[in-house]
């Protein structure tokens, strides 16, 4: 089976209330074969910036341990602390004598700086089962990724696809009380009564 395209979603919390309602979506998603959580972690950065981290997972620590974290691997991090920092080091160190070179081309993104202090987080490891056909037919025509990207909503008035207020309640949404650095805001340009984003 092909793996889809995989995406880390990095969600923040100032003050969580969390009721369920989030892991209900995600396993409605992976019920329809829309997407799969392959790993996920709770992340809390003190005032301090000190972490504390958690599995989000229904495994057992020790399954945890030996399955390993994903998410943990791929920042750096593991339920095991430094041990599991240690052993995603080792897996990249592995990947690279096979002349993998995890970052080429690729600018390197600090997750865990991103979480502002004082702050929950968590990072969702999401493989898109809908997307593989399209992946898989875009290679067979020859074509590939240059970017990709969340729209923040603000942009989305000057196309026309919300209006103002709803483009509003959606930001407030989405962006919290922070700022969301995953989240892309285009310049908009006016040319006669057309806008158009780049």
């Amino acid at each position: 089976m092909a793996i889809g395209p995989v995406q880390l979603v990095v969600l923040g919390f100032v003050e969580p209330n969390f009721q369920g309602e989030v892991i209900a979506e995600l396993e409605r998603l992976r019920q329809s074969d829309t997407v799969r959580v392959i790993d996920a972690l709770a992340v809390y950065k003190d005032a301090e910036g000190e972490l504390e981290v958690e599995h989000l997972s229904n495994l057992t620590e020790e399954e945890a341990i030996e399955l390993g974290s994903k998410v943990g691997a791929l920042i750096g991090l593991g339920i095991e602390g430094e041990d599991g920092a240690e052993v995603g080091a080792a897996a990249g160190a592995d990947a690279a004598e096979d002349g993998i070179d995890i970052f080429a081309g690729a600018e390197e993104w600090d997750v865990l700086a991103d979480i502002p202090r004082n702050t929950a987080a968590a990072l969702i490891l999401l493989e898109h089962h809908w997307a593989v056909p399209l992946r898989d037919a875009v290679a067979r025509a020859g074509g590939f990724r240059i970017a990709d990207a969340f729209i923040s909503p603000l942009d989305l008035v000057a196309i026309g696809l919300l209006n103002a207020e709803e483009a509003k309640e959606l930001h407030v949404l989405e962006a919290g009380s922070a700022t969301s650095p995953g989240t892309k805001r285009f310049h908009v340009w006016e040319t006669g009564s057309t806008t158009t984003g780049v």
